[in-house]
């Protein structure tokens, strides 16, 4: 019997489209190694986004997908993820110890942007990265509530802080630096400059994605990020309804502006889910974030239902995915953070940090 052909091997793999990013594994650069020893086929795939989750999924769909190729034999087929640095504007530079920063951002309040940012970053985490989530809402910050957080941060130094840590994801917001009941009085200059001191002071340890959650709106904050913080991607949060579309269509527009790749769209409340009888009624309107992301040819990231368990989890300090990581809602999250993290993972890398710094010396 005659052995396998490795590029036989290889152009089947260029059928099998991985569903977190549309594209084949060989196209994505995902096959890092094809094995062939007689009839018998080992493939080592390697993705660049976190997926602890769809890992074993995966592996058994691409064998099943090799055992169809005629004439083959025993099919091993091992998955793992590495998630590396990105490129941002082409004025900065990644920040040390963060890979990768995701802004989260939506045209208008009220959208629920935030519950979203703190339950994709505790999904990119349960998948297996590192992760930080900074709010950058000055005015309005909720990122402690939601993760169950209160007191000042810990400085060694004196000078920087440690991030406070909940469920796994380091964190820093203006709101463990100030009373709860404290009105932010600030103009846009000192707004802007707290972001910057949250961001670059406090010390980050070693992280994959630090998820930004932005205030609504496309204000002074939103341009500072986009012109002086280094980002890789952004995801837009919004309702079906028209009104939040046209603003999130603003907030999209600003991130094309300033050449930050927009990841997706995520349309939140999309359904309303009755908790006595379950009955399904889109009461925001139908299919307006998928409409938004085919007209902006971006991904459509996916919708998540107005369900009251994710508001009672979020008020009671542990979100959805680690409140109830089986359930639907938490699914949800997860798919969404791996297609954002995939989108990003198809994006250009980072490769300063392979290069030494020359210094010029005058003898």
């Amino acid at each position: 019997m005659s052995s396998i052909d490795r590029s036989a091997v290889e152009n089947y793999l260029k059928l099998f489209i991985d569903a977190s990013h549309g594209l084949d594994l060989v196209s994505a650069k995902s096959v890092k190694a094809i094995v062939v020893e007689g009839n018998n086929v080992s493939v080592t795939i390697e993705l660049g986004y976190p997926a602890k989750s769809y890992v074993d999924e995966l592996a058994a769909a691409v064998t099943a997908h090799l055992q169809t190729l005629p004439g083959i034999g025993e099919v091993k087929v091992e998955v793992g993820f590495k998630i590396t640095a990105h490129s941002v504007q082409q004025t900065l530079k990644p920040m040390a110890n963060i890979k990768n920063i995701i802004a989260i951002a939506s045209g208008k309040g009220g959208v629920g942007k935030s519950t979203s940012a703190v339950n994709i970053a505790l999904a990119l985490a349960a998948e297996g990265a590192s992760v930080g989530i900074l709010d950058a809402d000055i005015y309005g910050p909720s990122i402690p509530t939601m993760l169950g957080l209160s007191g000042l941060p810990d400085s060694p130094d004196k000078k920087t802080m440690l991030p406070k840590v909940a469920y796994g994801i380091q964190t820093m917001s203006i709101g463990y630096l100030v009373e709860a009941d404290q009105a932010m009085i600030w103009r846009g200059p000192m707004v802007t400059n707290a972001l910057q001191q949250l961001l670059r002071d406090t010390r980050w340890e070693a992280i994959d994605y630090l998820i930004i959650d932005l205030p609504p709106g496309t204000g002074d904050i939103q341009l500072t990020l986009a012109q002086q913080i280094p980002v890789s991607g952004a995801i837009i949060v919004t309702t079906p309804q028209d009104i939040a579309l046209i603003d999130a269509q603003r907030g999209l527009a600003m991130f094309n502006k300033v050449n930050v790749p927009v990841l997706g769209i995520v349309e939140n409340m999309s359904l309303h889910i009755c908790s006595q009888c379950g009955h399904e009624e889109a009461i925001f309107g139908v299919g307006g974030g998928a409409d938004m992301a085919q007209a902006n040819r971006v991904e459509f990231l996916g919708a998540l239902p107005l369900d009251i368990n994710i508001r009672q989890d979020a008020d009671l300090g542990k979100p959805t995915v680690v409140a109830a990581p089986d359930s639907r809602a938490a699914q949800l999250y997860k798919a969404i953070a791996r297609k954002a993290a995939a989108k990003l993972a198809l994006r250009a890398k980072d490769f300063s940090g392979r290069f030494p710094n020359i210094v010029v010396l005058n003898s």
